[in-house]
């Protein structure tokens, strides 16, 4: 099968991918910030000239470490990504000049604690209730607020015209990924998880001409793929729509059990899958800084209350690519997340009349047998005679 990465990037996983890229900028006079979530609004980065680099670590390696200082009971992203920095072996945050910290979660509020002394930190305070009057314009001062701290940081303005060129550039860019995305619609299926994976990081870094070139490429080459045949499993496989927590590195051991049981991984519903390009920001409303408040606002995560997006999300994917089954990777102590998979349970098998399964795990291997024998039961049940 045609590998989709040739000339772009260079080989290796994604991760490593990116760093390299994030590298290159650098050199090239870019300032890196770091982010930790989708609620970074990236643009104001770019419009300054900056690149963004994403710091949510996924590797049970330094999770020891972080244990030293942080509780055993806490989500692993949390303890992987302070584990990597109290280590000093976080490639990311060693180039990042600067780090955005958001107000997701308690966890996560308490560790940006930890860090503040070791990068210019600014934390912006989340609207939880996102339906609330008044929510769009907190976010909105939030957002002017990051501004601010990032023209002081790096003594560089960011102008309106700039922020509206980095929306435009946003908007391009989120047409790509789903162009890409689209290709899993097929039945069978032409796209592995891993590369639904590879291409959705990826893109979260590169802008403008580089990831255009990118994306041209890996999709001249999905063509050339249905061209000649080739796909992922066969019309009988389980095709699997993925939602959650973010998922990667150690994580990804549940999608690579599904993938051995002989399912069929369509979509990726989260932070590290399709959720970051859904939507386009308004590009015309002649106040890019609230267009960007309006925007991330709408991001359906579990910490916002209501969180209907999500559901109103996967009622268009499950439209789209046609999944067999509905599986919520769920990491032990999100408790957001936790709490949430009751209501898209619900809601998967009431309105769509999918079977339904959750796994709660994290980055550890000890749990590998036990998802191995809950997977193939529930994916044994949906295969087509």
């Amino acid at each position: 099968m045609t590998p989709l990465f040739q000339d772009e990037f260079a080989g290796g996983p994604p991760a490593k991918r990116s760093l390299q890229y994030v590298l290159g900028k650098r050199e090239k006079g870019s300032p890196v910030v770091g982010t930790y979530c989708t609620y970074a609004p990236i643009e104001l980065v770019r419009a300054m000239g900056g690149v963004p680099a994403m710091l949510c670590a996924f590797a049970q390696g330094p999770i020891e470490a972080a244990e030293t200082v942080l509780p055993r009971n806490l989500c692993a992203l949390i303890k992987s990504s302070y584990g990597f920095i109290k280590t000093d072996t976080c490639p990311f945050f060693t180039v990042s000049e600067a780090v955005i910290a958001e107000t997701t979660c308690d966890g996560k509020k308490k560790m940006f604690e930890l860090i503040a002394d070791k990068r210019p930190l600014h934390v912006m305070d989340l609207p939880q209730l996102p339906d609330e009057p008044g929510a769009v314009a907190n976010w909105s001062a939030m957002v002017v607020r990051l501004k601010s701290f990032l023209e002081k940081t790096f003594s560089r303005s960011i102008t309106d015209q700039a922020v509206e060129q980095a929306i435009a550039d946003t908007n391009k860019r989120n047409a790509l990924v789903r162009r890409f995305l689209a290709y899993n619609a097929r039945r069978p299926a032409v796209l592995s998880w891993s590369e639904i994976y590879d291409v959705t990081w990826l893109a979260a870094s590169a802008s403008g001409a580089d990831l255009e070139t990118m994306m041209e490429g890996v999709c001249a080459r999905l063509d050339e793929r249905i061209k000649s045949g080739a796909v992922i499993g066969d019309a009988k496989s389980p095709r699997v729509l993925i939602t959650g927590c973010p998922v990667g590195g150690d994580a990804t051991k549940a999608f690579k059990t599904i993938e051995a049981a002989g399912g069929v991984i369509v979509a990726i519903d989260n932070c590290t899958g399709s959720k970051l390009y859904a939507e386009d920001i308004d590009a015309k409303s002649g106040d890019p800084m609230a267009a960007l408040a309006r925007r991330y606002l709408k991001i359906p995560c579990s910490c916002m209350t209501p969180n209907t997006g999500r559901l109103t999300e996967l009622d268009r994917m499950i439209a789209e690519f046609k999944p067999d089954i509905v599986v919520d990777v769920v990491l032990q102590a999100c408790h957001g997340y936790n709490i949430e998979s009751v209501k898209v349970e619900e809601h998967v098998k009431k309105n769509h009349g999918l079977p339904f399964l959750k796994i709660e795990t994290d980055y550890s291997s000890a749990d590998v047998e036990q998802i191995r024998t809950r997977v193939e039961a529930a994916l044994e049940g949906t295969r087509k005679k």
